[in-house]
């Protein structure tokens, strides 16, 4: 144990330069993965991903005091809700819809600050939130499918794109399987990697767009009054704000787990209060530069669990890192000369962990599914999410499945009997307002 002490990296200590260099690029190759798939998905720039991400886990670290060690990446939650808000307004309707889930962010840990959990706790049981995340992943199994078998220009079907996602597939299986320690931590980045090369030398892959680029540029940034005047649309907002409901259920579980890890009560101190309003400036922040939703990592969590290195300065050494790679013009261009094959392959396994984790989350907290409230909740939730049902609440107003699945859900277990039965053994949804 003793020995183990020695090798633990404080929250507040600054480790030597090279060590510093070294621990911050591997939280860097820990999201990096993840974080440029989402803009990728729902055709932002990677390269504004990387910067609003750094940018957000700055003001995370500030608002939180210096006292949680947590990297914020693009969040998956918002995958559909973008595509979705994107087709109604563009992708300047969907940073309008995501500034807005930020303030529902903000004006939560207020109330959280005046009022306690609680309240929180009492709408967000395992029973509502495990399905609302398994109708996220499963929700976007076509758009995976779709990109890993069809041409994207054609958009007919392509046996050799596919063999591309599936060799891409394999290979993020493999490193998710096999890979020990850090390397285990990064399956999705030997993925990318490694389907690419294959692609590549099946001359799928063209680098002019390297080539032509330039080595600094500026990204692609989506600036309100700048590049473009916002407009309000409260079909948008109905699409975006409801998904903050399930992201803040998947932030509270990361601040518990990061708890444990670091053996301190962050939910105490620096406070719940303080963790969410820094997930909700970040994402705010995204908003205002053109880049997706930031959410807390848990691959960078893992990289905390495994190296014992708690410390900020490393996260914020990352997070820096990740800015400048977003003004190389050469590594952005690289992103973009990605086969979607590659990306597809990816997805496939990634989308359907997502899903996994709300069953895990209905397994771990054994919640039983033979109780009638419980079946009926689940299926329901289900059902409307997958089904892609919505309610046209006027002519400019449509509320989609996925935010109507959380509704709904939410409802029924509120006016449901037995509530006690929706939380299982939930821990993180029994504790006090301490």
């Amino acid at each position: 144990m003793g020995e183990q002490q020695q090798r633990d990296v404080g929250i507040r200590e600054i480790p030597k330069l090279n060590k510093w260099l070294i621990l911050s690029l591997q939280h860097l190759f820990a999201m990096f993965g993840a974080t440029i798939l989402v803009p990728f998905l729902v055709d932002l720039s990677p390269a504004v991903a990387l910067v609003s991400s750094g940018l957000g886990t700055l003001a995370y670290l500030f608002i939180t005091k210096g006292q949680i060690p947590a990297y914020l990446g693009s969040s998956f939650a918002f995958i559909a809700p973008i595509i979705a808000a994107t087709t109604l307004g563009g992708p300047e309707g969907a940073m309008v819809g995501s500034f807005f889930a930020g303030i529902v962010y903000g004006i939560v840990a207020l109330i959280i600050r005046a009022s306690g959990l609680k309240w929180l706790m009492k709408i967000l049981p395992p029973i509502v939130v495990g399905p609302v995340i398994m109708v996220i992943g499963l929700g976007l199994a076509p758009t995976a499918v779709d990109m890993a078998m069809n041409d994207p220009v054609t958009e007919a079907y392509d046996m050799s794109l596919f063999i591309v996602a599936l060799v891409t597939l394999a290979i993020t299986v493999v490193a998710s399987v096999f890979f020990k320690g850090f390397f285990g931590l990064i399956p999705i980045l030997f993925g990318i990697v490694g389907g690419y090369a294959f692609a590549y030398m099946q001359g799928i892959v063209d680098l002019t767009p390297v080539r032509e680029a330039k080595w600094f540029e500026v990204p692609d940034f989506i600036v309100p009054f700048v590049t473009y005047t916002p407009q309000f649309s409260w079909e948008i907002i109905a699409i975006m704000v409801p998904i903050a409901v399930v992201t803040l259920s998947e932030h509270i579980g990361d601040q518990m787990v990061l708890s444990k890890v670091v053996e301190k009560n962050f939910i105490k101190k620096p406070g719940l209060h303080r963790s969410i309003m820094g997930d909700g400036i970040a994402t705010i922040i995204s908003s205002v530069l053109g880049g997706p939703p930031n959410t807390t990592y848990g691959e960078n969590i893992g990289v905390i669990a495994i190296t014992r290195v708690f410390s900020v300065f490393v996260i914020g050494g990352a997070a820096v890192i990740a800015i400048i790679f977003g003004f190389i013009g050469k590594f952005a261009a690289l992103i973009t000369t990605i086969p979607t094959a590659v990306m597809g392959g990816v997805s496939i396994l990634l989308f359907g962990v997502i899903a996994s984790s709300g069953l895990r989350m209905l397994i771990d907290n054994n919640i039983d599914l033979g109780h009638k409230r419980n079946l009926i909740i689940s299926s329901v939730i289900l059902v409307i999410g997958i089904g892609g049902a919505f309610i046209q609440v006027s002519e400019d107003v449509q509320i989609p499945g996925m935010a109507l699945a959380t509704i709904i859900g939410i409802i029924l277990h509120l006016i449901f009997p037995n509530k006690e039965a929706g939380y299982g053994n939930a821990s993180m949804f029994s504790n006090d307002d301490e």
